[in-house]
């Protein structure tokens, strides 16, 4: 049975539609990505599923007793913290606001701990009945692993020791965020609807989402313009795309060739409808010419016939109007672009870096990876000269002309228009050539008069990017280019950048974006920038081996590769080896607990009041030394 199903659903907000018709069944256990462009209706069809919308027509049916759990597209900025249970949110720690989710089982665990006060006194049948039933629905609940298994899920959202004892009061909008997400997937709820999930995380993050995505035993609907992680994610695909819902096998790649071979087939049906609308619109005319009173008649006929042909008709992508854009020829430069010696960076006394050693050449496309906080951004702003390190220097070679890109749109006026927003900054181009280039970035008619204030995070994207190309730059600075961005939006920003003759230097948590574009990546890490190969691919692979080596040498320091490699090898083997040795332990302790679980539910040691003490109290170190075991194997993944 169907753990979710939409029947001929149909969306509109005035006179603006959404979807029409559309029909989805989801069966427990499926990973459902549901792409489409910026406004198309994906959020608004996880709100119809939530029951906080309703449609205008069709309707959503939810399988029998099935838990719905939403993570919405919504950045809060107080505490994720409530006050109940008489708790202020200062006095709440994270990893105690996670642990809440476990609430009724943490009720559990304190009746039965009365319930072992009360039996020193009271051997009666009635409490020891009493006891096994707590009991029974105390592990039913995951009791002897929620406390564990809440400090892995935090652990592997980013949230470290450290973090997780603090107050929720003090997190910032975008740790509340995956807090919220960190409950919701602890809560197991039979369907998840996630959007935009892989907000607000590093790349560490979100490889761990993916993998937990994958185990999860229930259903999943994710809303995401990471290709990546839909990919990782997914199992099957739903685009939201001409008002209709399209389903394919697979994750984003995987749906990307099917739609490419559909969209062949849907051309040649296009061409050929519009070639029979051609063919009897030629009859008409004909008839008309004729002017008699059955040419009227016939007339009519086949204009019906026109009519029922066009209610079919549906262009295809290549006929539709799309984001595109090439940059145009750029000076060359010199072969070294930019040279980086010993850079430091630090405010106050929270350093961030030192020992930034490196060369960027002419023509790389080269990017800069590490979690958040690292200073990525911060390095760019040194580059352009609106920070000064505390420390090192850096050159830029000839010939250069910069150009930057920046995340938080900085570039973009608020206070004007669209067209004067482009017109402002390049003064030299004529009325037509601003109409022509903001035409490519999908503004046209009357968007062009449109406030810049009043424009979506995706729009005012669009306008930086324009005026990046227009800049006739030959270097590069991008910072998170592809946020804000949907997937046409981004593919294209793609097609144009491979195409790009300059150098570039970019930031991005896109990893589908850096596997398409990179020609070399970089880790910035507090020790320096340590070189970790030519693609995306082969820097998950020097990652997988020693994460916390650095994988090359830096500054003048020559290592053999081979040799390294061997290192690399013997520790990653170390490191198998160990946590072999670990989970071996947790089973070993998993029997242990399994076996006293049983000798506690037997008739003979139930009536002993002594032997239920020393079972219990056996149990109790046993379940001690599994979390503490836990902890231990989550450290070695962590590690």
């Amino acid at each position: 049975m169907a753990i979710l199903t939409l029947q001929a659903l149909s969306m509109g907000f005035e006179d603006r539609l959404l979807f029409r018709n559309i029909n989805l069944g989801l069966e427990a256990g499926e990973k459902l990505a549901l792409v489409g462009a910026n406004g198309c209706g994906k959020t608004t069809l996880l709100r119809l599923i939530t029951g906080e919308l309703r449609p205008e027509s069709g309707q959503v049916v939810l399988g029998k007793h099935v838990r719905l759990g939403y993570a919405a597209q919504v950045e809060t900025h107080g505490s994720a913290a409530s006050d109940e249970n008489g708790m202020t949110p200062g006095e709440i720690t994270v990893y105690e606001e996670a642990l809440r989710v476990f609430a009724p089982v943490l009720a559990l665990e304190k009746a039965l701990e009365q319930l072992a006060e009360a039996l020193h006194h009271d051997h009666s049948d009635a409490l020891l009945h009493r006891q096994a039933e707590l009991r029974e629905a105390f592990e039913r609940g995951e009791g002897l692993t929620c406390r564990a298994k809440t400090r892995s899920l935090l652990l592997g959202l980013g949230f470290d020791e450290a973090t997780q004892a603090m107050p929720c009061s003090i997190l910032s909008g975008g740790q509340n965020v995956k807090l919220r997400l960190g409950r919701l997937l602890l809560s197991g709820a039979d369907l998840l609807l996630l959007d935009e999930p892989t907000n607000h995380l590093d790349l560490q993050a979100m490889a761990w989402l993916e993998e937990y995505l994958r185990e999860y035993p229930g259903a999943v609907i994710m809303v995401s313009h990471d290709r990546w992680f839909l990919d990782k994610a997914a199992t099957k695909t739903a685009e939201l795309h001409h008002n209709r819902l399209t389903l394919y096998k697979g994750g984003y790649s995987a749906a990307l060739k099917q739609k490419q071979t559909q969209a062949e087939l849907d051309k040649r049906r296009y061409d050929n409808q519009m070639a029979e609308i051609k063919r009897i619109e030629g009859i008409i005319e004909q008839q008309r010419r004729y002017g008699q009173e059955r040419n009227f008649v016939t007339i009519a006929s086949k204009q019906k016939q026109i009519d029922r042909l066009k209610e079919d008709v549906v262009a295809p992508d290549a006929y539709l109007k799309e984001l595109r854009f090439q940059f145009p020829g750029v000076p060359e430069t010199g072969n070294e672009v930019l040279r980086l010696r010993e850079l430091a960076m630090a405010f106050g006394e929270k350093k961030l870096f030192a020992d930034v050693t490196g060369l960027i050449e002419k023509g790389e496309r080269a990017f800069i990876l590490g979690p958040n906080g690292c200073g990525k951004t911060t390095l760019l702003k040194i580059l352009r000269r609106l920070l000064k390190p505390v420390d090192g220097y850096f050159a830029w070679g000839a010939n250069v002309r910069l150009g930057y890109y920046d995340q938080a749109l900085g570039s973009v006026s608020s206070s004007k228009t669209v067209l004067d927003e482009i017109w402002d900054s390049f003064k030299l181009m004529t009325h037509l050539e601003v109409r022509s280039a903001l035409g490519m970035f999908l503004f046209s008619g009357e968007d062009v008069f449109k406030s810049v204030d009043t424009l979506s995070g995706g729009e005012r994207a669009r306008i930086a990017l324009l005026k990046l190309l227009l800049s006739g730059a030959n270097v590069l600075l991008l910072d998170e280019p592809t946020n804000h961005l949907d997937i046409p939006a981004r593919e294209a920003l793609e097609a144009a950048l491979a195409q790009f003759g300059g150098t570039m230097l970019v930031v991005s948590h896109d990893r589908y974006f850096i596997s398409k574009l990179a020609t070399k990546i970089y880790a910035l890490r507090p020790d320096g920038l340590f070189p970790c190969g030519a693609s995306y691919e082969e820097y998950l692979d020097l990652s997988a081996a020693d994460a916390s080596k650095p994988v090359a040498p830096k500054k003048d320091k020559i290592i053999n590769e081979y040799q390294q490699k061997k290192l690399d090898a013997a520790e990653a083997r170390r490191r198998r080896a160990a946590l072999a040795r670990c989970e071996a332990e947790i089973a070993r302790l998993e029997g242990e607990i399994e076996r006293l679980h049983v000798a506690l539910s037997l008739p003979e040691n139930a009536a002993d009041y002594e032997k239920v003490l020393a079972l219990g109290a056996e149990l109790k170190e046993r379940e001690q030394a599994l979390e503490e075991k836990y902890e231990e194997w989550e450290g070695m993944h962590d590690a």
